[in-house]
């Protein structure tokens, strides 16, 4: 069987000159390890006339190797590749594409006697009236690509044994109108421009270590070829934050490339990028066909199959909101504003999805709104649930056409239906799941809380008792700080940890609330926003009361007796001078929806039954 590579590719590609889907031989290959984890494949390719050994199999393409589909000798068309300078004349080629033509056992050896290729020599065999072919391939590709890299990806192939006489190509400069493609970007280069579309973008962050502090934002961008994550710190984020719009295009160079830490991004990419002060970010003001933000959504019912702490795509329309509440972060210890939502879709499942600082403050779920988030968490507390992160994107009522098919289905059919909830296999679920149901005689009964790490559960309580002392106080008026006020006597109100006085304060509330069920009682402590649920009052209302009108004051706690709800409950065992006792704190409560939760307890019998 007689096998057309197309001879003088190799020396087209090198020179500077793309070329449509050459056809080459590997004759050899080898595996090289990285530290990062990602191991690659250098190929020694021939296109029967020369040979070429700086040559790289893109990661995506590992598997061709590993499963023996392309092997050595084997004759392969690359239908895109890219090549990119790295120092000097050396000229490293990626192949993105391949299709394999034949296996290296159908070829049964080398062909042709193809010799090693130096970048800037010429062939003496490519007569010199073959130069107009190579210079009509080169102006047939549309896109060209950033200093001395060749990006092709045309599908019609050229016709084989095309030989080239072509000068040497000259690596381009940053400042040049020619681009790369995210794809072709690697820690290995010292000048690119790539021309890419921001389709995801962070708020910005603070962080906190040994070293110092400072702020930080992210922002994914996306070409034809790929996507990439790129960071700011602290100087970059004020040159470049508000700069930096999602949905448009930009040029960028001079930024810094390392391996992505894969943990913390779920951006298709082995490489990420950060900002630094010589970096170059320019709008493009001409028109593109880049493409906008792309989603690959997962129906709630299939995120069992998921592996937990992924990063997926969800799409769903809210069936109902909890309030606000606040929590604690383990390391900032400051007060983090969140909100539990509940997403459903035509699978006929529901999931929980948390929403964090400003996305909970700000939400609203009264309209039933369609949310599409890119990037949020998967994990497996209480089953399954969702975390929308700094690095997510969150889209309310997206303008697509699954959006509008999904609230077109609401609408229809399903705020009429039942849903069925993930329900956690162990006997701890989360923090906002209401899948993990304890009665508080099991809370004493199997010592939940006793653990290294509190113990998330949900149940239905009723208000038996209230302690009116200390259940409010006077608190920074400031939006971010809750800490509690000093009385300077002078109608001054100091707040220690923002160092400031102020002429008036806030009200805030820890409720001590003792809840019942069936089975036994149990003390726990209520925040701001299930405080105020409880009592049926504002807080700065409530301080009013407390201060003018004693008797209505005490009337508040009195009607909050004996009243219901579903309590998401925290619970940890905490030693205080050497005495050990249970703490309980409410993570948040709802009004008992009485429907549901008969529904449940059916499901519950039906279990035991069964």
């Amino acid at each position: 069987m007689a096998f057309d590579l197309t001879e003088g590719a190799i020396e087209a590609i090198v020179s500077g000159n793309p070329c449509d889907s050459p056809v080459f031989q590997i004759i050899s290959s080898k595996l090289i390890s990285s530290g990062s984890g990602t191991d690659r494949y250098r190929l020694l390719l021939s296109d029967g006339r020369n040979s070429y050994s700086h040559v790289m199999l893109a990661t995506q393409l590992n598997e061709m190797m590993q499963t023996g589909e392309m092997d050595n000798h084997c004759v392969v068309r690359v239908k895109q590749y890219i090549c990119n300078t790295l120092q000097g004349d050396r000229r490293v080629m990626i192949l993105l594409e391949v299709e394999v033509l034949a296996k290296g056992s159908e070829v049964n050896g080398r062909i042709g006697n193809p010799q090693p290729f130096k970048p800037g020599q010429v062939s003496e065999q490519a007569p010199a009236q073959q130069a107009p072919v190579a210079n009509t391939i080169a102006n047939s590709v549309v896109n060209r690509p950033a200093q001395g890299s060749v990006v092709n990806g045309a599908k019609s192939p050229p016709s084989n044994k095309a030989a080239f006489n072509i000068k040497p190509g000259t690596p381009g400069t940053p400042g040049s109108n020619r681009i790369h493609s995210i794809a072709s970007l690697t820690p290995y280069q010292n000048r690119w421009r790539i021309r890419a579309r921001v389709n995801q973008k962070s708020n910005i962050r603070t962080w906190s270590n040994s070293r110092g502090e400072g702020r930080l934002f992210s922002v994914n961008l996306i070409d034809e070829s790929g996507e990439i994550r790129a960071t700011g710190f602290t100087d970059v984020v004020d040159k470049y934050y508000n700069m930096l719009e999602v949905n448009k295009v930009y040029y960028i160079s001079k930024a810094t490339l390392k391996t992505a830490n894969k943990q913390y991004t779920s951006v298709k990419n082995d490489y990420e990028m950060t900002f630094n002060s010589d970096s170059i970010i320019e709008p493009c003001e001409e028109e593109t066909d880049l493409p906008t933000m792309t989603f690959d959504f997962v129906k709630i019912d299939s995120l069992e199959s998921k592996q937990p702490n992924s990063f997926i795509d969800i799409l769903g329309v809210v069936k109902s909101s909890a309030d606000l509440a606040t929590v604690t972060g383990k390391q900032s210890k400051k007060e983090i504003a969140k909100r539990d939502v509940h997403l459903v879709d035509q699978s006929g499942m529901v999931v929980n999805l948390t929403l964090w600082g400003s996305d909970a403050e700000t939400f609203n779920g009264d309209s039933n709104p369609v949310i599409a988030c890119k990037g949020c968490r998967l994990s497996d507390w209480g089953g399954r649930s969702l975390s929308v992160l700094s690095s997510s994107q969150m889209i309310i009522n997206p303008d697509i056409r699954e959006a509008h098919l999904l609230k077109g289905w609401w609408q229809r059919e399903g705020q009429n239906r039942d849903f069925q909830a993930y329900r956690s296999e162990g006997g701890t679920g989360a923090a906002g799941s209401g899948t993990n149901w304890k009665t508080f005689g099991q809370l004493k009964n199997e010592n939940i809380g006793h653990g290294d790490k509190p113990d998330y559960f949900t149940s239905k309580g009723t208000v038996i008792f209230l302690r009116k002392e200390n259940s409010m106080y006077m608190a920074c008026p400031t939006d971010q700080c809750n800490k509690k006020v000093i009385d300077q006597g002078n109608g001054m109100y100091r707040c220690e940890k923002c160092s400031k006085e102020f002429p008036s304060y806030k009200w805030r509330m820890i409720l001590s609330v003792n809840l019942a069920d069936h089975t036994g009682n149990q003390w726990v402590t209520c925040f701001q926003d299930s405080a105020e649920l409880i009592l049926d009052v504002k807080a700065d209302d409530l301080g009013n009361m407390r201060e003018t009108n004693e008797a209505q004051f005490d009337q508040v706690f009195t009607e909050a007796n004996f009243k219901t709800y579903i309590f998401k409950l925290r619970a940890k065992v905490e030693t205080y001078n050497d005495e050990s006792r249970l703490k309980t704190v409410c993570t948040g409560a709802t009004p008992v929806d009485w429907v549901d939760d008969a529904k449940r307890l059916i499901d519950e019998i039906n279990t035991m039954l069964n």
